[in-house]
């Protein structure tokens, strides 16, 4: 199985000081992990706010060298918003979009999030 990570599972991964870090970094390993737009852009993001205090050059260099040593899958997002399962809520939106992709791709989303209550979403432990 692959596991597309969400935002939350590749921030975990990535910051050593996230707080579920060592969790995710336990799960991962010999799992083949895939990340898309979506997940990247939303790692940069975040990663750039003042809290965490990275430049958006620093959160790029953290992806890419993270993405160099792991390899892995690029899944593009070519699933139109209005061909996913409808999410319960407009704040699931993100998250069932996410989840439609992997499952169309044959994939499961790994997340940190228990309520997102998607077919395809894997919780990681």
């Amino acid at each position: 199985m692959t596991y597309l990570l969400d935002v939350s599972a590749l921030m975990a991964l990535l910051w050593q000081t996230h707080e579920h870090h060592e969790r995710v970094t336990r799960w991962q390993s010999g799992k083949a992990l895939a990340v898309c737009p979506l997940s990247e852009l939303g790692f940069l993001r975040i990663s750039s706010q003042p809290v965490l205090g990275a430049s958006v050059q620093e959160a790029r260099k953290m992806l890419k060298d993270w993405k160099v040593a792991r390899k892995p899958q690029f899944l593009p997002c070519d699933l139109e918003a209005l061909n996913t399962d409808a999410p319960p809520t407009t704040a699931r939106t993100t998250d069932f979009y996410l989840a439609s992709l992997a499952s169309r791709h044959g994939l499961q989303l790994a997340t940190l999030d228990e309520t997102i209550g998607h077919k395809a979403v894997f919780l990681i432990p």
